[in-house]
């Protein structure tokens, strides 16, 4: 079982692109793969991301909370930066690139959304803080129920995105509370840990590359006419947050390693949050396009970043 983990994470880019590309093929090749992926959307995405978030919470270690109230003033700073930060560069690019309907409201989501759980793994290989990172992914999760329907509502109206009151319950059933569950079940009831960590880790990872699956299923189409200008947009949206957590952390002088952390953090985006939303609420499935290509661009560069940063130590 370690084995199996150590290969989802070492090389979860890999199997990210693979089973995308294996859903994009499927897709766009087979007519009738539309029926399945409308039945998995219906059945198993809401239920995925619930199962991935108390995975997340299973993995939590005891300490973190210990760790947020000893650090408040730096996890809460780097947190709303994040939220004041990424939804209007968001807001900017997508006005900037002159983007409209489904595609706008998918960028959009993707600056509202929180920190993903990937900063912290990427984190560690770029030998910054990751305690730091986990607090910072911890809050901006626990906080996600009011500050992503805020966002929505303060950038697209209720005319144009969801009703905020509906994304609040939707995030508070689907991601806070699985995350407080499994961490609770973790500190009063598991046993033998060592092997229910490794299960939760790799279910975790499992249900993130499903989710992200299905939304490229669905869209296999529409993927097709995914726009160089898209692409340059959210080239430019996750690079100007890195710009922002490494400028924001200077502001503070924190040190070296929690500004790796602040920086990954903010640029990594949790584009299978995104996901869920942009495909319950929103009538046009394209809103998922964008969360889509997100997860890819920000593992990617994420990667790119964390590796940099790792070989300038080794030297």
């Amino acid at each position: 079982m370690q084995l199996l983990r150590d290969t989802l994470e070492r090389y979860l880019i890999l199997w990210l692109c693979g089973s995308a590309a294996l859903s994009l093929y499927w897709g766009q090749n087979f007519p009738q793969a539309m029926d399945y992926f409308i039945l998995w959307k219906a059945w198993t995405l809401t239920p995925g991301i619930m199962l991935a978030m108390f995975c997340i919470g299973f993995l939590l270690p005891k300490d973190e909370l210990a760790q947020v109230l000893k650090n408040w003033r730096t996890v809460l700073f780097g947190t709303l930066t994040q939220y004041l930060t990424m939804p209007v560069l968001a807001y900017l690019i997508a006005n900037l690139f002159h983007f409209e309907g489904a595609i706008y409201a998918g960028i959009i989501l993707v600056g509202t959304v929180p920190g993903a759980m990937a900063s912290n793994v990427l984190t560690l290989t770029a030998r910054g803080n990751v305690s730091y990172s986990i607090c910072l992914t911890t809050l901006a999760t626990l906080l996600s129920p009011l500050m992503v329907p805020l966002g929505l509502y303060l950038l697209l109206g209720v005319s144009k995105g969801p009703d905020p009151v509906a994304v609040f319950v939707n995030l508070l059933q689907s991601v806070v509370l699985p995350v407080i569950l499994g961490f609770a079940i973790k500190v009063l009831f598991a046993q033998n840990r060592n092997g229910l960590l490794l299960l939760a880790a790799i279910i975790a990872n499992l249900a993130i590359l499903w989710i992200i699956v299905v939304a490229i299923g669905l869209n296999a189409i529409r993927l097709e006419k995914v726009t160089f200008v898209l692409l340059v947009a959210l080239i430019l949206l996750n690079i100007s947050g890195y710009m922002a957590g490494w400028l924001s952390a200077g502001l503070i002088r924190l040190d070296k390693q929690s500004r790796k952390a602040l920086t990954l953090e903010i640029g990594m985006q949790n584009a299978g949050v995104g996901t869920v939303l942009a495909l319950h609420f929103f009538k046009d499935s394209a809103t998922a396009i964008p969360t889509a290509v997100y997860t890819f661009g920000c593992m990617f560069t994420g990667t790119v970043l964390a590796t940099y940063w790792f070989r300038k130590e080794q030297k």
